[in-house]
């Protein structure tokens, strides 16, 4: 028996019903992305413009996930759709290398401190991958330090520890250590425990895009222990890059990582990934000579799609944008608008919890009385569970899908959205939320 919440969304989207039922036959759960499954269905949309984008069932909604990330410039930005139309009559792939990576990886490394060298990759995952299997590479250890529930990507490595793990051999345990983050003594005593680490890898701004924040000064306590024990620091900025600030979390807290990955904005919002850091570290891709290094210290690493020209010249495009508008200060801008809107609206309707978040990326966390100072928000586990609370989330996330709004709890905000975009989006929250009230949800 469906919600009152959940027969409205079903009323409000029979096409969408009628393409999932014909999906689920095809894709587990009738979806090709984990973050997309819904109950009682996904959305299918048509097509995209700025800030919003459009179902099969002619809905306008406001978009506040933006290419999961990619789309600081919004959907369908004039330059991109320009410069990807004036590339495709040229070639999408010409098996060769172009002019266009050489611009490519001089703008990532006009932007990103840490980039001496740059190699691209079709994605974040692929980056991923790659930094640690370098880092490895370059020290000649076997461990990796990883933060509890912070992402990077699907590979066996980095996901062993959540949940999905099916087919990742138990041994790769013995090569991966999960601590929580935010207190340095943890990475001592792990370091003094093991002296084969060989990098520490991390979301600068904490797990899931903030969710689960990093205390600024903690990076810092990072960065000086790992110089100081020679262990590669690697910061995954592939959603927080070019984002957080135009050269990502780093310049935006004055941090400079051995490495760094990045994908979403690099690629203007085709596929694409990077990794950026010391050359020595980057160069572990290149043949030395020697038979012996070749063979058992470089890494080989192919990829069709590295630096394809139509990721590549749509990633120059955005990085422009990025390097000489402020596309940066108008998502923050917004950001700063709907955090403030969205805690003046639950302290209205004494709905305990809080917006929080730094600049374009903002989390809501309903449920728990708290303090913080709305950017860094730290939670006891206890309370994390309630303000993430699975069944009352999803309810919201249907409620605000029937009132134009694609956001949930977690905002990723565009250059693109305006003043009126944030002031119906907060109208549609206030109705949201009397949904759930009315429900029981809250």
């Amino acid at each position: 028996m469906p919600t009152d919440i959940e027969q409205q969304f079903i009323d409000l989207h029979p096409n969408s019903r009628l393409r999932h039922e014909t999906a689920k036959e095809m894709f587990p759960n009738g979806v090709t992305h984990d973050a997309r499954r819904q109950h009682p269905f996904q959305l299918y949309y048509t097509h995209a413009q700025g800030p919003n984008k459009y179902d099969v069932d002619g809905n306008k909604i406001i978009d506040f996930w933006s290419g999961h990330g990619s789309l600081i410039l919004g959907h369908s930005h004039p330059d991109i759709v320009s410069a990807i139309q004036n590339q495709i009559t040229k070639g999408t792939h010409l098996s060769g290398s172009t002019d266009l990576e050489i611009e490519w990886g001089q703008m990532v490394m006009d932007l990103i401190p840490s980039a001496e060298k740059v190699r691209f990759h079709s994605s974040g995952t692929e980056a991923d991958m790659m930094a640690i299997r370098m880092a490895r590479a370059y020290t000649g250890r076997k461990k990796v330090i990883k933060f509890k529930d912070h992402f990077h990507g699907w590979s066996d490595y980095v996901s062993f520890d959540g949940d999905g793990i099916g087919g990742i051999p138990n041994e790769i345990a013995e090569t991966m250590i999960v601590i929580p983050p935010n207190d340095i003594s943890v990475v001592q005593k792990v370091l003094d425990e093991n002296d084969d680490v060989a990098a520490v890898i991390l979301e600068p701004t904490g797990a899931h895009m903030g969710l689960n924040p990093i205390i600024p000064s903690f990076l810092q306590e990072l960065r000086d222990l790992t110089l100081q024990k020679n262990i590669v620091l690697i910061f995954d900025e592939v959603v927080t890059g070019f984002r957080i600030s135009k050269g990502g979390a780093q310049s935006h807290y004055g941090i400079t990582p051995d490495m760094t990955t990045l994908a979403k904005i690099l690629g203007g919002g085709l596929p694409g990934g990077a990794v950026a850091g010391k050359a020595e570290i980057i160069n572990m891709i290149e043949p030395s000579g020697d038979p012996e290094w070749d063979r058992n210290r470089r890494i080989a690493h192919n990829g069709t799609f590295n630096a394809n020209p139509l990721s590549a010249v749509a990633g120059i495009t955005a990085l422009k944008l990025l390097q000489n508008e402020p596309i940066n200060d108008k998502a923050n801008s917004m950001g700063q608008r709907l955090k403030s809107g969205l805690n003046g609206l639950l302290a209205k309707l004494e709905i305990p919890g809080c917006a929080s978040g730094i600049n374009s990326l903002i989390h809501l966390r309903l449920g728990v009385e708290h303090e913080c100072d709305r950017e860094i928000c730290l939670m006891t586990d206890r309370d994390m569970k309630i303000s993430t609370d699975s069944i009352r989330n999803a309810q919201l996330n249907l409620a605000l899908l029937n009132r134009g709004v694609h956001s949930g709890t977690r905002f990723i905000l565009s250059a693109t959205h305006e003043e009126e975009d944030i002031d119906e989006t907060l109208d549609a929250f206030e109705l949201a939320f009397m949904d759930l009230k009315n429900q029981g949800n809250l």
